[in-house]
């Protein structure tokens, strides 16, 4: 029978630390000794041994003082590498080595010694299992750096290679802070471990760094996902041809099992050959890492292979999931909660997956089956110590209790999956040049909110599905403009308040991302209260944000207005129409069946349209806008809509911003089956908005002058852009030339627009190239004479350049209303984005590459209608009307008559008719949507 008593455990202490000095801490000696006592190997040792070394240590004169310490450091290494026993109570007794250690060896008296046992305690830190592991990490990365201050590149450059490299492992690690930026920080740690070890000099810790910077791009989130994938696969093949199976097993075994990881995630080349490549890694680690020699590697590289076989192409899809299981089972037989409570939780939650995806057994039960392990994962995968894995829990919860019919439990568990992801998005400070970071997040767990709106659906709560449906919508515009238009939205005081709130924030997110406070678990706790108490206020006054409520929202729309909001989940299609007056909204769901057909549509346009000349795309084009009326029943959609309104606001989602819905043609009710399009419906006006949110803030800048304009003229000074001087002369002949500002082609550069105060104009015009970056849509540019004025500089435009007083931005330009249609977070990103966010209530913007003869015509119709009183969405649908009818002979005139009436150089009126010298007076020149579809308005008209 073991003896655990006081005294036992003291002698056992004693004996240890006598044989590691005798051996010169000799493992081949001390491990045996270990091995055959682990029975004592436990908390109370770790204790014990601090009371006896620090007593020892206060009564011991100098030299034997630093003997000794050198002693319990040799053995705190040793334990920390020690494979057997309760792995949790071995890094205590480490720790607690280490800690005691550090009391003799202090910077000051022993630099060097002191700096290798901060870089050993923060070893210990971040393999520590008791404790929280984010609390643990914030402690290791402290000891990293104190050990650089000394383990400089100069003096120790091995040294200081070792401690990057563990620095760099950390960063890798961290849970506080942003992951995106801690794996950025922990990939120049490695680079600069590199430095020092390259494969010449230093092969096997050259082969170390490599595998460790393979992991880091494998998780990496800043940069191009399948790239990150890319690189980390070629750093694992080069720490492969030094990590040998003759040589290293042990460490070949580990970044096969890497390589594998790399594989299965892996977006590039074939699907299918990637995940047998991922498995044949797997099964390769595993002919080292066997159940005895190597159990917590085998469980590790087990639940790995669980993975691979679960999303496994080739083969029975059955028999894969059944093999996945079992693999999953079989790393629960060493992964248990007691020793290894994360990677249990995450095992569970990966066996839950399986389970709701079998295809073996009764429906029924294997969804029990996956629901009780995702609960169980949720025991350690707390919101507190893993919000991440908390999040992901919740969701694959959420979607079992869905398939399960269990609409209520999934409703809270996908509350709680948004709720965190709300919470997360909201730790990365905005203006912080890191947006980006939050868009990648609602990305990712855009599927929680599809996944919520469906279910709501089923609950029959139809607000709180518009209101998720809100919630996944343009959070970072919505974000920067409560940012920058703080003092028009909320009261002087409130304002005063949150910019308190801010700023404490952002120094105690400081705080605790540079691991300088000593207690981190209160600090974070407070981050949280100030957060909610910030949120809190601004919801009491904020229409927009976390605090929209889709009641107020209705009861601002007057009785002639009708808003029909498009939303795409996984399989369907949902359109909610709703008006004023409207008792709650009508929901119109399609056939999964359409969803395919959108899809498709979309690629054949796409295709079409990127196809240099374009000529099928123009020709087929009014035929794409009868398939997309069939595909998304408009006809049953405008039905639903009140004869009393005249207005429509559609709110588009997804592939349908690609599209002129205005111009979609349908059935009308009064016409007996006679076809039109939507804009003849609604003679108010046809009008977009981003989302219900933006809308009701654009409706909040009331902007009732037209009086001053700022243009921008050809900055090109491109000679193909004929009717573009035209345009902007004609439009600038509408305003008085003291209240007129335009830029001529070289004038038209980047520092004469910053140079202006943007915030006095009423109307802002480019008459300019523009197009749309499909890859970074943050790219999107109008092009002046020196420079590409991008979505991100529009966004960067300072406070003077504020829109404020504006109330239309007209972008006469290519492709400059396509926003990021492809991105599954809807964050809008795209031209008409950024100047509503500078403040604009309006922009127009076109949707494909236009005319130059066209859209000059089609512009200064427009605002000839504009300063006629009409609202803008009747002045630019009464454009198109006019454009698409317009006989040459009509076109004449009406360029004859302006010439006249506004002293007009006869410029216009001759290159009208040379234009059309060969064409039939009675021909409709325009009538294709190509030349008057493409331009939308955007916001409150």
């Amino acid at each position: 029978m073991a003896d655990n008593t006081y005294d036992a455990q003291l002698d056992f202490i004693l004996q240890v630390l006598q044989a590691t000095a005798d051996s010169n801490g000799d493992a081949q000696i001390i491990y045996p000794l270990l091995a055959a006592n682990t029975d004592k190997l436990d908390d109370r040792l770790a204790e014990q041994w601090r009371d006896w070394a620090t007593s020892k240590l206060a009564q011991a004169e100098a030299d034997e003082a630093k003997f000794i310490a050198a002693v319990i450091g040799n053995f705190s290494n040793l334990i920390q590498q020690f494979p057997l026993g309760d792995k949790a109570s071995t890094m205590e007794i480490a720790i607690t080595g280490y800690e005691v250690a550090l009391t003799v060896f202090t910077r000051e008296a022993f630099p060097i010694d002191w700096a290798q046992t901060q870089n050993n305690l923060g070893i210990a830190y971040a393999q520590r299992i008791e404790g929280e592991k984010a609390q643990n990490l914030e402690v290791a990365i402290p000891c990293y750096q104190l050990a650089l201050e000394v383990r400089t590149r100069e003096a120790f450059p091995i040294d200081w290679a070792s401690t990057q490299n563990n620095l760099g492992i950390a960063y890798s690690d961290r849970i506080e802070g942003e992951k995106a930026q801690n794996l950025e920080d922990a990939i120049a740690c490695y680079q600069l471990a590199l430095s020092v070890y390259t494969r010449e000099a230093f092969p096997i810790d050259w082969a170390t760094t490599q595998n460790n910077l393979g992991n880091v791009y494998r998780n990496r989130i800043e940069g191009e996902k399948a790239q990150n994938l890319e690189d980390a696969i070629a750093c694992y093949q080069l720490a492969l041809e030094v990590r040998t199976r003759e040589r290293f097993p042990i460490n070949w075994a580990l970044t096969q099992n890497n390589l594998g990881s790399a594989y299965l995630y892996r977006i590039e080349g074939e699907k299918a050959q990637n995940l047998e490549d991922a498995i044949a890694c797997y099964q390769l680690a595993l002919s080292v890492y066997t159940r005895e020699g190597f159990p917590i590697d085998w469980a590790r590289t087990q639940n790995n292979l669980g993975s691979a076989y679960a999303q496994r192409i080739e083969g029975e899809k059955a028999q894969n999931l059944e093999d996945a299981i079992a693999c999953f089972q079989l790393a629960l037989s060493v992964y248990t909660r007691e020793a290894f409570p994360i990677d249990w939780a995450m095992t569970q939650n990966n066996l839950g997956i399986a389970y709701s995806d079998r295809i073996e057994g009764e429906k029924a039960q294997n969804l029990e089956d996956a629901i009780a392990c995702y609960q169980l994962a949720l025991e350690v995968s707390t919101r507190e110590g893993f919000p991440r894995d908390y999040l992901d829990t919740n969701n694959n919860l959420g979607l079992a209790y869905q398939d399960a019919q269990n609409f209520p439990e999934a409703y809270k568990a996908f509350d709680a999956a948004i709720k965190t992801v709300e919470s997360l998005r909201d730790e990365i400070i905005s203006g912080s040049g890191v947006e980006d970071h939050k868009t990648k997040l609602a990305e990712k767990y855009n599927r929680s909110y599809r996944a919520m709106v469906e279910v709501c659906l089923e609950l029959n709560n139809i607000t709180a599905a518009i209101e998720y449906v809100e919630r996944s919508k343009t959070g970072n515009l919505v974000e920067e403009i409560l940012r920058r238009d703080m003092k028009n939205i909320f009261p002087p005081d409130v304002v005063t308040q949150l910019e308190q709130y801010r700023d404490e924030i952002a120094v105690v997110q400081y705080q605790i991302q540079q691991g300088k406070a000593k207690n981190i678990t209160a600090l974070a706790q407070r981050l949280k209260q100030l957060r909610e108490q910030r949120n809190d206020l601004q919801n009491q006054y904020s229409p927009i944000g976390s605090g929209f409520k889709f009641e107020r929202f209705q009861n601002n729309l007057d009785d002639h207005t009708a808003i029909v909001e498009f939303y795409i989940t996984w399989n369907k299609l949902l359109t909610f129409i709703f008006t004023g007056q409207t008792q709650q909204p009508i929901v119109w769901q399609s056939e999964p069946q359409d969803l395919e057909k959108l899809l498709k549509l979309k690629e054949e346009y796409e295709k079409s349209y990127k196809n240099t000349k374009k000529i099928d795309w123009k020709k087929n084009l009014n035929s794409h806008l009868h398939s997309l009326a069939n595909i998304i029943h408009i006809d049953d959609i405008i039905q639903q809509i009140p004869p009393e309104c005249d207005r429509l606001i559609l709110i588009p989602h997804q592939v349908l911003h690609l599209f002129p819905l205005h111009a979609l043609p349908i059935t009308s009710k009064q016409g007996e089956g006679k076809s039109k399009i939507i804009m003849e419906q609604f003679p108010a006006g046809v009008s977009y908005a981003p989302s219900c949110q933006l809308l009701q803030l654009a409706q909040t800048r009331k902007r009732p002058n037209f009086t001053h304009l700022f243009a921008v003229q050809n900055p090109t000074a491109d000679p193909k852009l004929v009717y573009t001087n035209i345009e902007v002369e004609v439009i600038k002949s509408y305003f008085k030339p003291a209240d007129t500002d335009v830029l001529v082609e070289n004038a038209a550069t980047k520092a004469a627009i910053d140079s202006k105060a943007l915030n006095t104009y009423h109307c802002v015009h480019f008459s300019c190239h523009g197009y749309f970056n499909y890859d970074k849509p943050r790219k999107s540019a109008l092009i002046l004479a020196d420079a590409h004025f991008t979505v991100d500089a529009i966004f960067a435009l300072k406070s003077e350049q504020t829109l404020e007083q504006c109330r239309l931005v007209t972008l006469s330009g290519c492709e400059t209303g396509l926003i990021d249609y492809n991105n599954t977070s809807d964050e809008y990103i795209g031209l008409p984005s950024g100047f509503i966010a500078a403040g604009s209530s309006a922009v127009v913007s076109s949707l494909w590459k236009v005319k130059d003869l066209s859209t000059a015509l089609l512009m200064i119709k427009f605002y000839q209608n504009m300063l006629n009183q009409m609202s803008l969405a009747v002045a630019l649908n009464q454009a198109q009307f006019w454009l698409r009818d317009a006989t040459v002979q009509e076109l004449k005139d009406w360029a004859e008559q302006l010439t006249k009436q506004l002293n007009l150089d006869n410029n216009f009126k001759e290159k009208l008719e040379e234009n059309f010298c060969f064409t039939s007076e009675t021909h409709n020149p325009f009538a294709k949507p190509y030349y008057w579809a493409a331009y939308c308005a955007i916001g409150h008209s």
